[in-house]
């Protein structure tokens, strides 16, 4: 500040702040390059230092989101948000109205004592899931989601940070202190009011979402390849048990495409029961050189006689649709973990053309192997070594999910069909469910019990970090695929803008001028002028940071009136973690946003109302609840 005088700089953080809010109303432009255009300004005029402005970044809510994108990413690749969603939906079946009740008392139950930001984090996967399960738009729910997360947060003095700076400020001017559920009655008052509120608005508003997403999808998904193929219709799997006479033998010896016309998709092991805790699914291409080991569970195709011959001849252990190999939950259908597969069209230059499978050398030179081949309507499926290849043959091919990435580079052989690594990443690793409900179990136990000496950030970056590490992911760049960045940068960008309004004094003119203008009205005028100014503050700067600015002047307010300062603090929490109207004043309010494909209109249509009776119902109930009284 020392070009500009504290006039000037109040007057161009206005202007900045209003044409950042102005195309963010106008959904132009993307979301977080206006907010670092905004930043930027703020730099340019010095309102902000290069420290302040660059704070957020490592503000630890930011780093707290990153790890909750990538807790979140470990729920659903794992496939625990599809389980736990399921168990939801048996409780409501596919009746909306059941499930938007559910997602809301779930959510906001769980807000009461772990962070909004972590309830959401937790819920946003499972209602994702739970809503495509039940053929809803995830749109319709996961703004309720977000808000229910704040409204929850006012049930307990922890539940959101809000109400930990009014208590602060209470006892350091020497009132009584409020217990852990002083808030509760507040707290349900506002959930019971957001789901009587939300339920018209968000049928209304937030409907037909996603439908543009419908036209994106290109290519066959996995499921319909093994449906298209008929890979699963003569799969069998047979186990090699400990009498069986073929574990040391490779696939090169066993030789069973020529002695008995079956194909070996795939080898599939577990790791032994000593390590219960990481335990995995090994997927083996069987190459050659393979060598089959005891409780191996080889996948194969053919006719039921000839594995019948091959299993009689070899003492091997025929599994039914019932049994599943150690630590698989996939049944008898093949699974995708570690191998996958994929449609090439040869080209009419290929040099493959009237090579034979077995001449071409899929396996020798891309590590691949070729299940079926499809020709115009007939698809050739059994002695594919000798079938030679035409041009425009689609070949079905499996191996590594990293070779089949490679197979794309030889493009003037063929073209890969569609996006086989978009549907990789789809594919869920169920057998590390368990390991991934501990995890989450471990973080929400961090985050509620005060006597683990962990702050929630801590929390969250273990969660996240033993994610990766047991094999959540099926490797670290899944992890980075999962942090949407668009959202980090806006919020980290917007917060240094609460430093700008309160180094300004911005903050304390807007609401100092308020609350002095509406005081000699008497007691509910002042409840109302202080509710409104700090929701209106909210909607641009952090909730924690409006009830840090307004606090003191709540309370200093009410004792030069001579009434209780309580329903007046309380004024303070509830407007300033009741901000619906605006993405980023809440970290809940940002982490739906690329989810729920929602722009900055949806949050004004749907949030503005319910932010105004939720202040209105507020000003009533409040000295019911705290009665004026004197100070």
């Amino acid at each position: 500040m020392s070009v500009l005088n504290i006039g000037d700089g109040m007057v161009i953080t206005l202007i900045i702040l209003l044409i950042a809010s102005a195309f963010f109303v106008s959904g132009k432009f993307r979301s977080d390059i206006v907010a670092l255009c905004a930043l930027i300004s703020l730099l340019i005029f010095q309102i902000l230092t290069p420290e302040e402005a660059l704070a957020g970044f490592s503000n630890q809510v930011v780093i707290m989101m990153i790890g909750l994108f990538v807790v979140g990413g470990a729920i659903f690749q794992t496939g625990l948000a599809k389980m736990i969603s399921s168990k939801i939906l048996k409780l409501a079946g596919k009746n909306e109205l059941k499930l938007f009740l559910l997602v809301m008392l779930v959510t906001g139950g769980i807000g009461a004592f772990v962070s909004n930001t972590g309830t959401v984090a937790l819920m946003l996967p499972i209602v994702v899931s739970l809503a495509h399960n039940a053929g809803i738009s995830p749109s319709r729910l996961l703004m309720p989601l977000a808000f229910a997360s704040s409204m929850g947060g006012m049930m307990t003095l922890i539940g959101t940070p809000p109400n930990l700076v009014i208590q602060d400020t209470l006892t350091s001017a020497g009132f009584e202190e409020l217990s852990f559920f002083s808030f509760l009655p507040v707290g349900l008052i506002c959930l019971a009011t957001g789901i009587i509120v939300l339920l018209p608005l968000s049928k209304i508003f937030l409907s037909k979402k996603e439908k543009k997403n419908d036209k994106v999808v290109r290519g066959k998904s996995l499921s319909q390849l093994v449906n298209e193929y008929s890979l699963s219709d003569n799969l069998f799997r047979l186990k090699a048990s400990k009498s069986s006479k073929i574990a040391g033998q490779t696939v090169l010896e066993l030789d069973l495409r020529r002695k008995y016309g079956l194909n070996i998709l795939e080898v599939r092991r577990g790791e032994t029961a000593q390590h219960r805790f990481l335990k995995t699914v090994t997927q083996k291409l069987a190459s050659p050189d393979t060598v089959i080991r005891e409780d191996d569970v080889l996948y194969i195709n053919g006719n039921a006689e000839d594995v019948a011959r091959f299993r009689d001849d070899y003492g091997m252990e025929l599994l039914d649709g019932h049994s599943t190999e150690l630590a698989s939950q996939s049944g008898d259908t093949l699974a995708f973990y570690d191998i996958g597969i994929a449609e090439i069209v040869l080209m009419p230059s290929s040099s493959m053309i009237n090579q034979t499978v077995k001449e071409a050398g899929f396996r020798d030179k891309f590590n691949v192997n070729v299940l079926g081949i499809r020709r115009k309507k007939e698809y050739i499926l059994n002695e594919l070594g000798d079938v030679k290849m035409h041009s425009g043959d689609v070949l079905l091919v499996q191996g590594a999910w990293a070779d089949i990435a490679r197979l794309s580079k030889e493009d003037t052989e063929w073209v890969v069909l569609g996006q086989p690594l978009e549907e990789a990443s789809k594919v869920t690793l169920d057998y590390k469910a368990p390991v991934a409900a501990i995890i989450m179990i471990l973080m929400v136990a961090m985050m509620v019990f005060n006597f683990i000496p962990v702050a929630p950030v801590t929390a969250v970056m273990i969660a996240g970090i033993l994610m990766v590490l047991t094999g959540c992911f099926r490797n670290v760049e899944a992890a980075y695929k999962t942090i949407n960045w668009e959202t980090i940068v806006l919020f980290a960008a917007m917060l240094p803008m609460s430093t700008a309004l309160e180094k300004t004094g911005v903050s304390n003119y807007i609401s100092g001028a308020l609350v002095s203008g509406l005081g000699e009205f008497g007691p509910i005028a002042l409840l109302a002028g202080i509710y409104f100014t700090s929701s209106l503050m909210t909607m641009f700067i952090s909730n924690t940071v409006t009830a840090v600015l307004m606090a003191p002047i709540a309370l200093q307010s009410a004792v030069q009136l001579g009434v209780s300062p309580v329903p007046f603090l309380f004024a303070v929490t509830v407007a300033a973690s009741m901000c619906f109207a605006s993405p980023f004043s809440t970290p809940p309010n940002t982490l739906v946003m690329p989810a729920g494909q929602y722009t900055f209109m949806d949050y004004i249509k749907v949030g503005l109302p319910l932010q105004i009776i939720m202040g209105i119902v507020m000003i009533i109930v409040l000295p019911l609840l705290f009665p004026f009284g004197a100070a």
